[in-house]
């Protein structure tokens, strides 16, 4: 991530905001360098999901790093990651369709 982190979460909240969803920040981390955690649910099925950033050789790449799609579960998951990286950003969506709003690439760890 190229912006600080303040910044990039800004952009993303309005990004969805101005395509009729809803988002808010969770959890405010480090502004300058804090690491994203973006959980998404989907309005008409209740799924749920988390993507993180990660680095895949040279690029940078979203991720998702839990298979469950019970919210119970995702929130004890991030949880525990807030406790062990006490400068991380959570921002939930919430949208119709289950969109993340994302433009950057996105990798579903879970089809491999």
């Amino acid at each position: 991530m190229l912006l600080s982190s303040d910044l990039w979460v800004s952009a993303l909240t309005r990004r969805v905001e101005q395509a009729g969803s809803f988002a808010f920040i969770a959890r405010r981390g480090e502004k300058s360098f804090g690491a994203v955690l973006v959980k998404v649910l989907n309005l008409r099925t209740r799924d749920t999901y988390v993507l993180r950033e990660a680095q895949k050789g040279e690029e940078s790449v979203w991720m998702r790093p839990v298979e469950t799609k019970d919210e119970a579960d995702l929130d004890a998951w991030i949880a525990r990651q807030a406790r062990y990286d006490p400068d991380i950003w959570v921002v939930e969506i919430e949208d119709p369709e289950g969109r993340h709003f994302l433009t950057e690439k996105v990798e579903d760890m879970m089809n491999r």
